[in-house]
């Protein structure tokens, strides 16, 4: 039980020293910033600590719960098949499709907002497909696409798609009546008025979107890959290491698509920051 009551203590340290820090307040900037930074950090280690001292602490099989020392050795030593496995999965399919899905989500909406009877006639039927079932449709796309990543991007592009019609139609709306009227006052035409007036106030809401879907497109992508892939991704790698009782392999790629997941959701939200830098929710920050 050593190792259990080492993780116990080290956890004890760290939540003593996160809390210390969260209750300083220093005036500097920087340091502001770069607590905010430890706190996370600490507290993730901690619990990858505790995790290897209970699984240690009782001997918990690995085929049941690998120790994070274990899965950090998978990953060191199986550094080309995960990389392969993130260029297809990731770069290829979740990429693709990401901005496909986004990008013609974003420009439905401009012409919904344009006409009255796409608006009533479209809505409805979007938010009926999307709530359509990923296991339904990936193996549907694996029969129209192919066994390679253009059908796991097309099934990124599904889910990617309504998120950003549904939030894009919402922000256009969110100008207020004053503004519009305004804007009609100076002669402005119906391209200016969206471009100068309306864009700015729903960037908030298709940023919004962006961000939902920077995590439901890696989902997507790797639940599709369950269906049916080449012998490359990390939905295959998982599927198949599960049946071979490679439990450490599988974190392994766990971990990897946490990481690029994390990753993607921070670029598009420091992409937010700099774009809505005029926003209250950011000027706050």
């Amino acid at each position: 039980m050593t190792p259990l009551i080492l993780a116990l203590l080290f956890w004890a340290i760290a939540w003593a020293f996160n809390e210390w820090l969260v209750r300083f307040e220093p005036r500097s900037l920087a340091l502001r910033r770069l607590i905010g930074i430890v706190v996370p950090t600490v507290f993730g280690i901690a619990v990858l600590a505790l995790w290897e001292g209970i699984v240690r602490g009782f001997q918990i099989p690995s085929v049941l719960l690998p120790p994070p020392s274990m899965i950090w050795a998978r990953i060191v030593g199986s550094v080309p098949i995960l990389w392969a496995d993130f260029q297809q999965t990731f770069l290829k399919a979740v990429l693709i499709g990401y901005v496909l899905g986004c990008g013609s989500g974003f420009l439905v909406a401009i012409l919904i907002d344009r006409s009255p009877f796409l608006q009533r006639g479209l809505l409805p039927l979007g938010n009926f497909v999307s709530a359509l079932p990923i296991i339904g449709v990936a193996p549907i796309m694996v029969m129209w696409f192919g066994f390679d990543w253009p059908s796991k991007a097309a099934v990124v592009i599904i889910m990617t798609f309504f998120p950003m019609l549904v939030n894009t139609v919402q922000g256009l709306a969110a100008s207020s009546s004053i503004d519009r009227d305004l804007m009609r006052t100076y002669a402005a035409g119906y391209w200016q008025t969206l471009i100068k007036l309306r864009l700015p106030a729903a960037a908030p809401f298709i940023f919004n979107a962006l961000k939902i879907n920077s995590t439901l497109a890696l989902i997507g992508a790797i639940v599709a890959e369950f269906f049916g892939t080449p012998i490359v991704g990390m939905g295959f790698r998982i599927s198949t290491e599960v049946g071979r009782m490679n439990v450490d392999m599988v974190w392994a790629e766990i971990a990897v698509a946490a990481v690029a997941g994390s990753v993607f959701y921070g670029v598009v939200s420091l992409a937010e920051r700099a774009v809505t830098f005029w926003h209250p929710s950011v000027r706050g920050g």
